[in-house]
């Protein structure tokens, strides 16, 4: 078993590197291609794609009662990365959009069966400690690819067609290990225990069996997402301070590694102060946001734009990890897989939703009210996090229950 939780990291940190590392050059890439401002906002449709995926994934695992099947659907969702370097071969901005959609429907329909995976294969060392290990990985990954193109890129200096060309083509080859590594895994483990039950008829609960306290935390959730600005929109607009000549186009992907790395480093600090303090420390996410469309636009910095980078990860690292810990504490633990299946599916729409907002504002060169509707939305989310909070942590049973 445990062959087969280090060959899963491994296959999802090879994923990593191929996906992290375009998606860090996503908006400027599309910037560079004289795409307009809409298009970086489009890119969260894929975002919306692959959190539907999820809950689409989890529906297939739970009734797939084939093993062949079931190897099968992961590895449509790890191949799908073969996208990225499809980026090389185009100059259309459409086409790589599109591309960029593949790409994430293939990581939304891997990621729940994965989780299963992995949930059944590191039983013996305790599921936290596995999946955090796991995530730990992932970011090592998330890393390694930002970096490797940077390096490419800042290689080839003012040209850039060669340098995203090549940078794109590099990322093909985590992929093709990826999928060596992820069957290994097939062999090493070829009949997972989920596929050996009975088929299970999929029955939603109904809405209000979720509790007043998730509603709560639902809202707030959705509008902290909502001032919670995209990387894709970000590295568009850092492409426009590389052309005036704030930061260089390498260094786009050199600020998301920064954000990665913050990611990993306070990941297991903030779940021991979760739980430590509860529900309080959800407020760590709009303060973290809050002050990122400020650094950014206010009056934009050198040290400013990396500062944004790092509270970026930081944020993200507060979703993974404290965000989705509290739907646990919030539901009963009957109800908890439409609490994460809605969870998910308000994190894509509300990025979707805002990024297409702020690129419009953007195109028409409203940064100040970009600015101003970020911040209007985290000071709201921190207002029903505090109403939340009046339910009580968890102590004990979950406030679920109250």
């Amino acid at each position: 078993m445990f062959k087969v939780f280090i060959t899963l990291g491994i296959v999802s940190l090879l994923a990593d590197i191929t996906y992290e590392g375009a998606r860090s050059l996503s908006g400027t890439f599309l910037n560079y291609l004289s795409a307009p401002v809409i298009a970086a906002g489009l890119l969260a449709v894929g975002e919306l794609i692959s959190y539907m995926m999820r809950f689409v994934g989890g529906l297939l695992t739970q009734r797939t009662r084939s093993p062949r099947v079931f190897w099968t659907y992961i590895f449509i969702g790890y191949a799908v990365n073969f996208a990225i370097p499809f980026l090389a071969l185009t100059g259309n901005w459409l086409i790589v959009l599109m591309l960029f959609f593949i790409e994430r429907s293939g990581k939304g329909l891997r990621t729940p069966i994965r989780d299963v995976l992995l949930a059944e294969v590191s039983e013996k060392m305790g599921k936290g400690k596995g999946f955090g290990v796991h995530e730990l990985l992932d970011q090592i990954g998330a890393i390694v690819g930002p970096l490797s193109v940077s390096i490419v890129l800042a290689s080839y200096g003012d040209n850039l067609d060669l340098g995203f060309k090549y940078s794109f083509l590099l990322l093909g080859l985590p992929v093709v290990f990826s999928l060596l590594a992820l069957s290994y895994a097939k062999n090493l483990y070829p009949t997972p225990r989920v596929v050996l039950g009975s088929s299970q008829e999929i029955k939603i609960r109904m809405f209000r069996d979720l509790g007043r306290p998730y509603w709560i935390y639902l809202t707030g959730s959705f509008t902290t997402f909502l001032g919670f600005i995209y990387w894709g929109f970000i590295s568009y607009y850092l492409g426009d301070l590389a052309n005036i000549g704030l930061i260089s186009v390498a260094e786009v992907a050199v600020l998301y590694t920064i954000a990665m790395a913050s990611d990993a480093l306070v990941a297991l600090p903030l779940g021991y102060l979760y739980d430590r303090y509860g529900l309080i420390v959800l407020q760590t996410m709009p303060i973290s946001t809050i002050f990122i469309p400020i650094l950014l636009f206010l009056s934009p910095t050198r040290i400013g734009v990396y500062v944004a980078a790092f509270l970026w990860g930081l944020a993200m690292s507060c979703t993974e990890t404290v965000m989705k810990a509290s739907v646990a504490d919030i539901v009963l633990e009957k109800n908890r897989p439409i609490a994460y299946g809605l969870f998910n599916m308000i994190y894509g729409l509300a990025w979707f939703t805002s990024s297409t907002l702020y690129s419009i504002l953007y195109q028409v060169g409203s940064t100040y009210y970009i600015m101003i509707t970020a911040l209007m939305f985290e000071v709201f989310s921190m207002m029903l996090y505090t109403i939340l909070m009046m339910y009580g942590k968890k102590t004990g049973p979950t406030i679920a229950t109250l």
